[in-house]
């Protein structure tokens, strides 16, 4: 079976709507998830002096200080995120969150222009971190 050049327009535009209709986490919803996983160790400010901070050898990072030149790390962030890569960093024991890695993706810029199917709890989250830079 050969597609039309119509055909194969309207399949595109029918993944344009797909990906319009896809509403983008904002920096409340990953406030909501910072709060349940990260503020023992990086506080509610997301300066690294949560309660368990003290008994952390390394300190757990000041998260309002990521970006950098003006511009948020966006991909290096989620790698921290979720594991991927934690290479010399100081905190390469803070713990994978598994549920921050599920459910329903939405594409995502991490900064190439290139949009990367990300589990919508990371994406959140990244816009939440994105929120509190200094």
């Amino acid at each position: 079976m050969t597609r039309t050049p119509f055909a194969l327009l309207a399949g595109f535009g029918l993944v344009a709507i797909a990906c319009t209709e896809t509403s983008m986490p904002e920096a409340p919803e990953g406030a909501r998830l910072f709060a349940e996983n990260c503020v023992q160790c990086h506080g509610t400010s997301g300066k690294g002096d949560g309660p368990w901070a003290a008994s952390l050898d390394p300190a757990p990072s000041d998260l309002t200080q990521l970006s950098q030149d003006g511009s948020f790390p966006r991909a290096r962030v989620l790698s921290v995120i979720d594991g991927y890569d934690r290479t010399g960093l100081p905190g390469q024991e803070m713990p994978e969150f598994g549920l921050l890695l599920e459910g329903d993706t939405i594409p995502l810029d991490v900064g190439d222009g290139v949009l990367t199917p990300t589990p919508r709890p990371l994406a959140a989250l990244l816009a939440y971190l994105e929120s509190i830079q200094e």
